[in-house]
Formats: C-alpha cells, sequence, structure tokens
C-alpha cells in the first residue's frame, strides 16, 4: 500500500532530463512478489523501469531546451488497483487468522468436556 500511496502522491513531480536544470523526476516504484520454498510469498521494492517518460512541459524550470521534462511513470488506474488488490489481501490475511483462532478454540473447547 505504501508504495502504491508514494507513487500517486508524487505522480505530478516531474523533473529535469538530460539538458535540463534541476533535480530528476520522482523515481516510481514497484512491488516484486517472489514464491518461497515454504509455501509462503516474499516481497521487494524495486524501481520502475523506465523511471520516467518524457513530458511536454516548455513553462516548467526543468524543462530542457526542447520543453521537455521527466514525468514519473506512474498509471493512477494501475495504483489503485493495486490499492484494491491490497486491501483485499490484507482482508484475506485477517479471514484466515480469525478462522484459525475460531478453530483453536473450538478444539480447546472439545477438549475441556472430554476432560
Amino acid at each position: 500500500m505504501n508504495t502504491a500511496a508514494n507513487n500517486i502522491a508524487n505522480m505530478t513531480s516531474g523533473g529535469a532530463v538530460k539538458g535540463g536544470n534541476g533535480p530528476a523526476s520522482y523515481t516510481a516504484q514497484t512491488v516484486q512478489q517472489e514464491a518461497n520454498g515454504d509455501g509462503g510469498t516474499s516481497t521487494t521494492v524495486v524501481p520502475k523501469n523506465p523511471p520516467f517518460v518524457p513530458s511536454y512541459a516548455p513553462d516548467s524550470p526543468f524543462a530542457n531546451s526542447e520543453g521537455i521534462i521527466g514525468a514519473p511513470n506512474v498509471d493512477l488506474a494501475e495504483e489503485a488497483v493495486n490499492l484494491t488488490l491490497a486491501e483485499t489481501t490484507y482482508k484475506a490475511n485477517i479471514k484466515t487468522i480469525q478462522t484459525a483462532s475460531d478453530m483453536m478454540d473450538e478444539l480447546l473447547d472439545a477438549f475441556d468436556k472430554r476432560v
């Protein structure tokens, strides 16, 4: 969620490209997910490739001689999907934990009744 939120917050943070003056644009990030051998997954936050896309903004103080700046490589629709996916995954994980807890409670109750 943090990665998508950072990308959305900085999606208008244009910067200089080669030949322009000023700071580089925000480098958008993406999350890579990999399966672990034990059945779980791990995630890593990595820079998007390409980090920026050229955008025509001749009035920008960061524009080069052709009026081009680097705009962060952020797609708002993609980031909205990523946020929704993260929220859904979080809710599913909470439900799994609640179900495991309920099952443990039922098991303990069954043992208490036998004793």
